[in-house]
């Protein structure tokens, strides 16, 4: 805690965003930069600045990558801030388009003080420290909101309990019985986030509980890391009492019984099964008019797996397994961004669930869909969308597509099974890729890593397997319904006889499986046989808390295509296929 003769200065520094480093030392450089510089790094610089993701090819993690710099030279030299672009980027003003962090607050007056004093004095980095990445909690965003709900009423000029007045900066800081009742960069220190974390039963837990706490743990902790990073609050901004919800989101109403409805009218439209042979065709997404290609996959036998010879062959693809498979359709391409985008983004405010906010008695059906929330950024990240594969979704919002997409045709879509996709991708074909071993061939079916000029590229300029699909490999991975095993398929082979449509039920969210190889992969993970499985670390720029059940905003080269099994399943297995991307919604734990 701050000594009280020291707390009418801090006090008058943090009303102006100042807070001199002589206030609130720490006791040692190293205690230094893990309490002060370490949250401010890994919070608002990492996520754009580490080995996965090293924009202008600069590294951020350790002090040695800083001090080799990027494109523009430097971006730390110890004893110099002037020189250092950590700290004279982050000082540009808010609108300037090279100000970093880009797109959000700006740094506080006092996190920018910070840095640049701890740069004056040497920049010491404690040995062995390397940062990783932490959600950047924003006041506006992520916590003027809890205070106006669940604080104000109790903590504002006319009603100030235990004498705090939460309505502004210089008020939160000076004053209380307990003050201070913030200590930035250490809330453990912090009253606020002390009281706010007490059981249920206890008298002193504030939000009190007949008033609705205690908070969601979701919120202590966008407190606690708003509080490690430096408890920023705008100076001049002044907060109010907000109303309580007196009403919780309404379950939504994309259930079991939807799905009823729309595998009725599939029926309806098309039958229960393919009474005929399957044959391509080409339809449009009827709100849209974008045109999407159908491709039959024969039925039949075939082994998968790769076999134990095969060049680069990974421990997770075996034991090679034989399976019989029913015929189905599989899209001829990638879905596109002309054909995801109007799913993606509508005008219809959407809970972050993708339900609708405001329902109305006029509502069809498609309504009632769970859809995305709009992204906070392009997700085609400049690359391109006109005929270029969606990218960057959740195998959720992949999931959610094909419901959509099946409302509207009357034909069932799902996402395909792992077994489906090796399947299709092979075509009859047993070598490492569908068009035989040799991977110098490669750059006529696929993008990758040696031809791609790090992108995407649109759907179909590469030749097809002999099935007539496009870009099974290469170009972008894509997700298939599965749990990723790293056993392989040890548990299918352990069964008598080739297996019947071989199907790794999920039950957790990661890691699921997603196949072919993408434009930054190298030749070896585009092969028929290779797996990869998904990772939270596709999420890792996601500024949100929770994150986004809807995007991966580090996954550029992540799609999928459609699969259309000639046999419609019952309801409940359509309910579990669009919704196991969402753990909680098919009775399994969420595990992000």
């Amino acid at each position: 805690m701050i000594r009280p003769s020291r707390w009418v200065a801090w006090a008058l520094f943090s009303a102006c965003g100042i807070l001199p480093s002589t206030l609130a030392a720490a006791d040692s450089p190293d205690q230094e930069f893990t309490r002060f510089i370490q949250p401010i790094l890994e919070s608002a610089c990492i996520r754009c600045h580490d080995a996965e993701n090293a924009e202008a090819d600069l590294l951020m993690t350790t002090r040695e990558a800083l001090l080799k710099g990027g494109d523009s030279g430097a971006a730390l030299v110890p004893g110099k801030p002037e020189e250092s672009l950590i700290l004279t980027l982050a000082a540009l003003p808010g609108d300037d388009p090279d100000v970093m962090p880009p797109k959000e607050e700006p740094l506080d007056p006092e996190q920018l003080e910070r840095l640049r004093a701890w740069i004056s004095s040497g920049a010491h980095w404690p040995e062995g420290v390397v940062l990783g990445q932490k959600p950047r909690i924003t006041f506006r965003e992520h916590i003027q909101p809890l205070l106006e709900v669940h604080c104000v009423s109790c903590h504002q000029p006319d009603n100030a309990e235990g004498d705090l007045d939460l309505t502004t900066r210089a008020k939160a800081f000076s004053t209380g019985d307990n003050s201070p009742c913030l200590q930035p960069y250490d809330p453990d220190e912090s009253l606020f986030f002390i009281l706010a974390s007490l059981p249920a039963d206890d008298p002193d837990l504030m939000p009190p509980a007949k008033d609705g706490g205690p908070l969601p743990a979701v919120a202590l902790e966008r407190i606690r890391l708003w509080i490690s990073q430096g408890a920023v609050w705008p100076p001049d901004l002044e907060i109010t009492q907000r109303a309580k919800d007196s009403s919780e989101q309404p379950p939504s109403p994309d259930n079991l019984e939807l799905v009823q409805r729309i595998r009725n009218f599939i029926v309806e439209t098309s039958g229960e099964s393919a009474e005929t042979p399957l044959e391509p065709y080409i339809h449009t997404v009827p709100v849209t008019d974008a045109v999407y290609h159908m491709v039959p996959v024969p039925g039949g036998e075939f082994t998968l797996g790769s076999p134990a010879g095969e060049k680069n062959r990974a421990d997770d693809e075996g034991p090679a397994t034989r399976v019989v498979m029913a015929p189905f359709w599989m899209g001829k391409y990638e879905v596109t961004w002309p054909e995801y985008k109007p799913f993606m983004i509508t005008p219809v405010d959407r809970h972050k669930d993708g339900a609708k906010k405001n329902p109305s008695p006029d509502d069809t059906d498609l309504d009632a869909v769970s859809m995305p929330t709009t992204p906070y950024q392009d997700m085609s990240f400049g690359m391109g969308q006109d005929g270029f594969p969606a990218i960057s979704m959740t195998q959720h919002a992949a999931n959610k597509y094909c419901q959509w997409l099946s409302l509207q045709t009357g034909h069932f879509y799902r996402l395909p099974t792992e077994a489906e996709w090796e399947y299709a991708c092979r075509a009859g074909t047993t070598t490492a890729y569908s068009f035989g071993d040799d991977p110098s061939e490669l750059g006529d079916y696929a993008w990758h890593f040696d031809n791609s000029n790090g992108t995407y590229h649109p759907v179909g300029q590469k030749k097809p397997n002999p099935w007539g699909l496009y870009d099974m490999h290469g170009n972008v991975v894509e997700w298939t319904l599965d749990q990723y095993s790293p056993d392989g398929y040890a548990d299918f082979a352990a069964l008598a006889g080739p297996i019947a449509q071989p199907f790794r039920r999920p039950v957790k969210l990661f890691p699921r499986v997603a196949r072919g190889g993408h434009w930054d992969d190298d030749p070896e993970l585009l092969r028929s046989a290779a797996r990869t499985p998904s990772s939270a670390l596709w999420k890792r720029q996601d500024p949100q808390l929770p994150k986004s059940i809807w995007y991966h905003t580090d996954a550029r080269w992540l799609g999928f295509r459609l699969v259309r099994p000639a046999k419609v399943p019952s309801a409940e297995e359509m309910h579990y296929y669009w919704n196991c991307g969402r753990p909680e919604k098919v009775g399994l734990p969420r595990d992000e």
